[in-house]
C-alpha cells in the first residue's frame, strides 16, 4: 500500500512504480513503424471524412416511461428549433436541405395536432402591398416560392392557390398614404394599380364607392392559399430529408459558466450561455435536449419562452423582454343572400374601417373580421367566439360598403392567436444580443404564413453563412427593440389604431 505522505509529497511516479511489486513492470509498446503510424492516421481521417456523408443519426437516450413503455428521445441537437408551425418547419427545412446530414437538426412541438395553431386557423392570404421594403421582399420571395412548389416540397403538394389579389381602399384622409405605399411597391417591381372610384364600380359594381377616393389592386402573386396543406409540405420534407420532430413542452433552459468570455455589460467572469433546452415530455417526463444553436420560433408563446432563457427578467441586455404575446381575433363565415353578390373574382378586400372579407369556395360564401380596438382586446384564455362583434362591428361595415351583404347568414365562425408584436407589429428575425447562440423567428403580426419561406432561406444564411443573403433583413433584428427603432407598416385605413394585419 501506499502512504498519504507519498501523496502530500506530490510523487506520482513513485506511487504508480510502488503498485508493481517485486519489480515486475509492465510490458513495453514496441515503437510504431512510422509507414504503419502515417496509414493508421490517413485511415483515421477517411473515416471522418466519409463519416459525413454517411446518414448522420442523433444520439439518444433509453429511459422507461411513465407507463413502462421504452421511449426514445434525442439528447443533442447541432440546431434545436422550438416551435413546429409554419416558421420552425420552414427553417428546419431549409436548414437541413442545404446542410445535409452534415447538420443535426430537431424541432420540438407541443401540439402535432396544430389544433390551435396560428398558422391553421389564419386566412392564408398573400399580398405585396406593404409599406416597409422587408415585407414586399419577403411576399415576393413566398410568390416565387410557391410557383415552384413541387419542386421544393414534393409533387403532392397542392395550395389551392386562388389569385384574385388584394383591393385596399382609400378615403380623402387616407388617399396620400395609399399612393406612398403604391409608388415604394413600384420601385420593388410589384405589379399592381390604382384605381378611380369610377374605374373600381366599372369592375366590380357590387362596391358602393361612396366615401372612396381610391382603390389599390394587385395583379399578379396576391391572393390566399390553403395555410394547412403548407405547413403539412413543410413537414413532411423537413423529416424526409432528416429533421426529428419531438413532441413535447419547453418547460426551461439549463446554462453553462463561460469564465472566459467577456460581453459588454456582463461582469468577467459571470457571463452564462445557453447550453441546452428541458422539454416536459406527453408522459409528463422532462428531458434536456443540449444544442449548439437554438432558434426560437414558438409564435405566440415565444415571449414566455424567452422569459425562461432569463430574456426580460435578467439585468442590462436581457432586462428587455421580448414584445410578443398573444391576440384573439376572430373569423367569420357567412352566406350572403342579397342580390348583386360580389363574383368569383373578388379580390380580398379591405374596407378603410378595417374590416376586411373575401369570397370561400363557390355558392355565395364569404369570410370576413377585423381587428379590435385596443382598448377593445378579448380574452385570450380561450378560443371562443364572440358572435356580438360580429354584430356592433363587422356587419355595419359589411353591409356598408357592400348592400347585398344587408342580407347574410352567420354559417361557422372560428378564433386564432396572432403571434402579436406590441412594439412595432412587425417580425423579430435575427441573433439575441446576449445569447448569441439563440436565433429568433417570431412576432409577426399575422404575416407570418406568407413569409415563413423568405424567413426559412433567410435565417438559415444567418447561422450558417453568418449574414443575410438573400433579403437583407438586419432592420428587424432584436436591437431595433434595444435602440428604440420601430419599423412600423403603414397602413390606409381611417382609424390607424386599428390593429389589421391579416396575412
Amino acid at each position: 500500500m501506499f502512504s498519504l505522505k507519498l501523496l502530500r509529497q506530490r510523487q506520482p511516479l513513485r506511487i504508480i512504480r510502488r503498485l508493481y511489486s517485486d519489480d515486475v513492470k509492465p510490458p513495453r509498446r514496441p515503437a510504431e513503424h512510422p509507414a504503419s503510424r502515417t496509414f493508421r492516421i490517413l485511415g483515421n481521417d477517411a473515416k471522418t471524412v466519409l463519416s459525413y456523408f454517411s446518414t448522420k443519426k442523433p444520439q439518444y437516450r433509453n429511459y422507461d416511461s411513465a407507463n413502462k413503455e421504452l421511449d426514445m428521445f434525442p439528447v443533442h441537437g447541432d440546431v434545436v428549433i422550438i416551435g413546429g408551425g409554419i416558421m420552425g418547419s420552414s427553417i428546419a427545412y431549409f436548414l437541413k436541405e442545404r446542410a445535409g446530414n452534415g447538420l443535426n437538426v430537431i424541432v420540438i412541438e407541443k401540439d402535432p395536432t396544430y389544433k390551435y395553431a396560428s398558422t391553421v386557423l389564419s386566412c392564408g392570404g398573400l399580398r405585396q402591398q406593404f409599406s416597409v421594403p422587408e415585407n414586399i421582399q419577403m411576399s415576393q420571395y413566398a410568390a416565387a416560392f410557391f410557383k415552384d412548389i413541387k419542386m421544393h416540397l414534393g409533387d403532392e403538394i397542392d395550395l389551392q392557390f386562388t389569385p384574385h389579389g388584394y383591393l385596399l381602399l382609400a378615403t380623402e384622409k387616407t388617399v396620400d398614404q395609399l399612393e406612398a405605399n403604391f409608388n415604394l411597391q413600384q420601385e420593388y417591381k410589384v405589379k399592381n394599380e390604382l384605381m378611380s372610384p369610377k374605374e373600381l364600380k366599372s369592375r366590380y359594381p357590387w362596391l358602393n364607392t361612396d366615401g372612396i377616393v381610391l382603390g389599390c389592386r394587385g395583379l399578379e402573386s396576391e391572393g390566399w392559399f390553403d395555410p394547412w396543406m403548407l405547413l403539412g409540405g413543410f413537414k413532411k420534407r423537413a423529416q424526409e430529408i432528416g429533421v426529428q420532430y419531438v413532441t413535447g413542452e419547453v418547460t426551461g433552459f439549463e446554462f453553462e459558466l463561460m469564465r472566459d468570455v467577456f460581453e459588454s455589460g456582463v461582469h468577467p467572469t459571470c457571463f452564462e450561455k445557453l447550453k441546452s433546452v428541458v422539454v416536459k415530455t406527453e408522459v409528463g417526463v422532462e428531458r434536456e435536449i443540449q444544442f449548439s444553436q437554438v432558434v426560437l420560433a414558438a409564435g405566440a408563446a415565444s415571449g414566455d419562452v424567452g422569459r425562461m432563457a432569463r430574456i426580460g427578467t435578467g439585468k442590462q441586455i436581457l432586462s428587455v423582454p421580448i414584445p410578443i404575446e398573444p391576440r384573439k381575433r376572430y373569423v367569420y363565415c357567412f352566406n350572403c343572400q342579397g342580390d348583386n353578390a360580389p363574383a368569383i373574382n373578388t379580390p380580398m378586400t379591405f374596407d378603410p374601417s378595417g374590416t376586411y372579407f373575401r369570397r370561400e369556395g363557390l355558392g355565395n360564401n364569404f369570410i370576413a373580421g377585423r381587428s379590435p380596438s385596443p382598448d377593445n382586446e378579448p380574452d385570450v384564455k380561450n378560443l371562443d367566439v364572440d358572435y356580438n362583434f360580429f354584430d356592433t362591428d363587422v356587419w355595419p361595415n359589411l353591409a356598408e360598403r357592400v348592400p347585398a351583404f344587408e342580407a347574410l347568414k352567420i354559417t361557422s365562425a372560428w378564433a386564432g392567436y396572432y403571434e402579436f408584436n406590441t412594439f412595432d407589429e412587425n417580425g423579430i428575425i435575427g441573433q439575441h444580443p446576449y445569447h448569441s447562440n439563440m436565433y429568433i423567428a417570431a412576432g409577426f403580426s399575422g404575416h407570418g404564413i406568407q413569409q415563413a419561406p423568405a424567413v426559412g432561406r433567410c435565417l438559415t444564411e444567418l447561422i450558417l453563412d453568418g449574414e443575410f443573403v438573400t433579403i437583407d433583413l438586419n432592420r428587424l433584428s432584436f436591437d431595433r427593440i434595444l435602440l428604440d427603432k420601430p419599423v412600423f407598416e403603414t397602413n390606409v385605413y381611417d382609424r390607424p389604431q386599428l390593429y389589421a394585419n391579416v396575412n
